[in-house]
């Protein structure tokens, strides 16, 4: 069996695109990967066309190992986020060649469900005024659904140091809504890589009485000096890794002792191989993983059979339920979130099958996410989904 198409598709939506890869090989088979890009579109899809006519096309989707290191090696340069995306959505869409030619889902593939289903936690809901009565009532709605861990950042568009009044405003929107849904719903702190190491233990320190399950990418991502030291002085658990790339990075994390929750991006990240191999590094160094995940349905669904099989799994992140409709509707049978709870993927490959005309229906937006823009966060607060 040889890959003997590559077709690329964008989509988008108001803050987000995603980048859609479809492998067919020569006997029919047709396998789908996707990722979000984070204001790189344009370079995944052309590294993604590059990468199809050098190395892809021609190749068998079952040796994946030898296909990732011919990328890897043969382009030479040290793959970033551009390359390690486009790499991801080839990657999945040959486990999904290989699930369907074999008739197993993938998670049978990767050493079988450790779990009988996987437990979410929402992100995107908070969309909104900065004000504790917005946080409260939509944190009131998160739970309403059945979910019982949430995510929110709280911070604006704040950056490097906090004036005190913003302070006390951030840490005020997290009391709201740990008020809002008592004392048993998990909630964790997203940082976003905002802050030096004395303001996010600050602000630690004073988020600790609410009890925060952990404090996310509190200083920048590419320091895991600063995030040691953040660490050190916190007695909230630290999660981070949705900005790095390879095992080698995160091998500095566990050197240093910096996290002790670790959420790589399976779309970020090279793939579910990759993924598993800093799953087996963190396991050994006693840390849980909880996947960054803000993709649409394909993506989502190699995240649930990357959770269902790796024992070390605390939880999944999962935007969908609260964004537009036709993001969940780019594919169809990823299972629904129940209580809180995915089940576990079922039919062959992923288990789902890409909607052509609701990709083409949502075309790609020229558009910039950007955290750290006052005017980004108003127009974000008039787009409630």
């Amino acid at each position: 069996m040889r890959i003997a198409e590559v077709k690329t598709y964008t989509m988008g939506s108001p803050w987000r695109n995603f980048v859609f890869g479809r492998l067919r090989t020569d006997e029919g088979l047709e396998g789908i990967g996707e990722a979000r890009p984070v204001n790189r579109e344009e370079p995944v899809a052309a590294y993604l066309e590059a990468i199809a006519h050098r190395y892809v096309l021609g190749s068998d989707p079952f040796n994946i190992e030898d296909l990732l290191l011919r990328i890897i090696r043969d382009d030479y340069e040290v793959p970033g986020a551009t390359e390690m995306t486009a790499i991801a959505i080839v990657e999945m869409a040959c486990w999904d060649i290989i699930g369907k030619a074999l008739g197993q889902p993938v998670y049978r593939l990767l050493g079988g469900a450790c779990r009988d289903r996987i437990k979410a936690y929402a992100n995107g809901w908070y969309t909104g005024e900065r004000t504790p009565e917005t946080f409260a009532q939509a944190a009131r709605r998160v739970v309403a659904r059945g979910y019982r861990a949430l995510k929110l950042d709280p911070f604006g568009a704040g950056w490097g140091e906090l004036e005190r009044a913003e302070h006390t405003r951030s840490v005020s929107l997290v009391e709201a809504v740990r008020d809002a849904v008592g004392p048993d719903v998990e909630i964790f702190i997203e940082m976003h890589g905002r802050f030096t190491p004395a303001q996010a233990a600050a602000l630690a320190r004073d988020l600790e009485r609410l009890a925060p399950g952990w404090i996310e990418e509190p200083v920048a991502a590419d320091q895991p000096g600063a995030l040691a030291q953040v660490a050190r002085s916190v007695a909230i658990p630290i999660a981070t890794g949705e900005r790095l790339h390879t095992r080698a990075q995160f091998r500095d994390l566990f050197a240093l002792g910096a996290a002790q929750i670790i959420q790589p991006d399976i779309t970020h990240c090279g793939g579910l191989l990759e993924t598993k191999k800093i799953a087996a590094m963190a396991e050994a160094c006693g840390c849980l993983m909880a996947p960054h995940n803000v993709g649409a349905s394909v993506s989502t669904a190699a995240a649930l059979h990357f959770a269902a099989s790796t024992p070390n799994l605390k939880i999944l992140e999962y935007f969908n339920d609260f964004a537009e409709p036709f993001v969940e509707q780019s594919a169809t049978g990823l299972p629904n979130v129940r209580d809180g709870w995915f089940p576990l993927p079922t039919g062959p490959g992923l288990g789902v099958t890409l909607d052509e005309d609701v990709v083409a229906a949502h075309p790609y937006r020229r558009q910039h996410f950007n955290l750290f823009a006052e005017d980004w966060h108003r127009r974000q607060a008039k787009t409630v989904p």
